[in-house]
């Protein structure tokens, strides 16, 4: 009798010990990130602009010891509505070549003259826009966002960003309405005959 209770015990022991071990296999559960805050959000948008090379094109430059420096009080605004047009070489565009001014925001090549949008918070730039408008933009490539307007010109590589998600558009899109607005309305496109 002795025998068979330590038996029975034994076995209710080693039956505990299987049914723990076997639920101790789940991993733990992982720790619930926070939502990212308005200014991590902001922050983020800075790095991938910069990291983009928004800069590039969008902000007006001057020649530094170094080459072109972004105007401060500019960037990010555009090609400059006051400068006069670059005078156009129409035999490098029909010899294939696209040509760009001093400080890249504006380009001409076959499909006539382009020039830097201000991305800035201001009016004249992005700041009446909605994400989903920079969305399109960024994605699809459509003019302000707009479905049924022109397609975005080259050199705008919108084509390059359809893998972004869409909390990096939103990052972007949060950080360029955080910036200091700049009043600079940038010409419309130029057909080619309309190249001087």
């Amino acid at each position: 009798m002795k025998t068979t209770i330590r038996i029975s015990t034994l076995a209710v022991i080693i039956a505990s010990v299987l049914m723990t071990s076997c639920g101790s296999n789940k991993k733990p559960a992982e720790p619930v990130a926070a939502a990212p805050t308005h200014e991590q959000i902001v922050q983020r948008g800075q790095y991938l602009v910069t990291t983009m090379g928004c800069n590039d094109c969008h902000s007006p430059k001057k020649m530094g010891p170094q080459g072109p420096e972004v105007i401060l009080e500019k960037m990010l605004s555009g090609y400059p509505a006051d400068r006069p047009l670059m005078k156009v070489n129409k035999e490098a565009i029909k010899a294939g070549w696209m040509l760009m001014n001093e400080d890249l925001t504006e380009a001409v090549g076959p499909w006539g003259a382009s020039f830097a949008a201000n991305l800035t918070s201001d009016q004249t730039g992005i700041g009446n826009w909605t994400e989903e408008n920079f969305k399109r933009a960024l994605k699809e490539g459509w003019f302000k966002g707009l479905e049924g307007t022109r397609k975005l010109l080259p050199p705008m590589p919108w084509q390059n960003f359809g893998p972004l998600t869409d909390d990096d558009i939103k990052a972007i899109f949060e950080y360029l309405m955080s910036t200091k607005p700049v009043s600079n309305s940038v010409p419309d496109a130029l057909a080619p005959e309309e190249l001087k």
